[in-house]
């Protein structure tokens, strides 16, 4: 008996956080962290890497990010 109230109770928890999700969506709001780096800044690490003018490593040190995120920036675009 008391098993099918918890059951329940997490059923109306469930719909209740889906339906916030939607509202927020719907009123513009996405979930999730803010990226580290603009586009702007994303396409100048690209663009400096590209030209050979910086490594990968020099830009992850230039905008304060790991290499590991610099390495996700340059392949999300194909260029390493």
């Amino acid at each position: 008996m008391v098993g099918s109230f918890a059951e329940f109770e997490r059923a109306m928890i469930r719909e209740r956080t889906k339906a916030g999700l939607e509202q927020a969506r719907a009123a513009g709001r996405i979930g999730g962290r803010r990226p580290k780096l603009t586009p702007a800044q994303q396409e100048e690490i690209r663009e400096a890497v590209r030209s050979g003018r910086r490594s990968a490593a020099d830009c992850a040190r230039l905008f304060g990010v790991s290499q590991a995120t610099v390495s996700r920036i340059l392949a999300a675009k194909k260029i390493l």
